[in-house]
């Protein structure tokens, strides 16, 4: 067997022991390297950690066949980009990896745009802090939206099922490590910046202030906020003392587990964006 069916054979092996091994090293480098100290133990991180199993439930439950068994029944019945078209494994991979990895940029940016969308995102944008966990916290609302998605784009692309393994995988750990609360050296954080989202990229995008918050939509490449007019380089007020979150979530009780979960049906008082963007 192989490297890519070996992985394929262990997909759900691979990726728990990958997850639990990033959280916990980057757990350990909040502590030990933080901006803000956001990583605190409290409430909230068992709250961000409470989600994640719920939407692996959801997940579970909504769709019989994730996304690496679609991606084999797609290959097997000839359907989409990559199953048509004779191209090599070396390239149709990571030309799949980078075509998911735009697709996801501009799904988003709709969910800041669309305002049904925005009240199941923001569930992500209120928490009060950032760290390894807020890289977690989604509605199952937008989980499985982004499930509906993440298979029709599979099905379009003919994606293979490794470059759906990496883009799943790298779609997990990433998240943890842009929402994580390290502090990487400053030189270190511009070359990476070059390729890569940092986590000091990506916490301008968590800021109070709204034209920030609308702006680094980029999950793993940055190419994308510079290519499409979003990026934002360094925030108006200072990393460590910027108020993360939004506004209108700021009492305790709009922290609690089941306040999260019915979020997505409370009233909007989100201004629409002043650019139509």
């Amino acid at each position: 067997m192989n490297f890519a069916g070996w992985m394929i054979a262990n997909e759900a092996g691979v990726r728990l022991l990958a997850f639990a091994s990033v959280l916990t090293l980057l757990a350990l480098a909040e502590r030990a390297w933080p901006t803000r100290g956001d990583a605190r133990p409290g409430r909230r991180q068992l709250h961000n950690l409470g989600l994640v199993v719920l939407d692996t439930a959801v997940l579970r439950i909504a769709f019989p066949v994730l996304a690496v068994a679609f991606a084999l029944s797609m290959e097997e019945a000839g359907i989409g980009l990559f199953n048509r078209v004779a191209v090599p494994a070396w390239v149709a991979v990571p030309a799949a990896i980078v075509l998911m990895d735009l697709a996801i940029y501009w799904q988003h940016r709709l969910m800041h745009a669309v305002p049904l969308l925005w009240r199941m995102h923001r569930v992500h944008h209120s928490d009060l802090g950032m760290d390894v966990t807020t890289g977690v916290r989604f509605h199952p609302l937008e989980i499985a939206l982004s499930m509906g998605i993440k298979l029709g784009l599979v099905a379009l692309l003919g994606a293979p099922a490794l470059a759906v393994i990496v883009f799943e995988l790298v779609l997990s750990l990433g998240s943890l490590f842009t929402h994580a609360d390290i502090a990487l050296p400053r030189r270190l954080d511009r070359a990476l910046r070059t390729v890569l989202v940092t986590p000091s990229m990506h916490r301008i995008h968590h800021s109070t202030l709204r034209h920030e918050t609308d702006s680094n939509y980029g999950f793993h490449l940055s190419v994308w906020d510079r290519l499409f007019g979003s990026y934002t380089a360094q925030p108006e007020r200072p990393e460590a003392r910027m108020p993360i979150g939004l506004e209108q979530f700021r009492e305790g009780g709009d922290q609690r587990f089941l306040a999260l979960l019915w979020q997505p049906a409370r009233a909007e008082r989100r201004a629409p964006p002043a650019d139509g963007d």
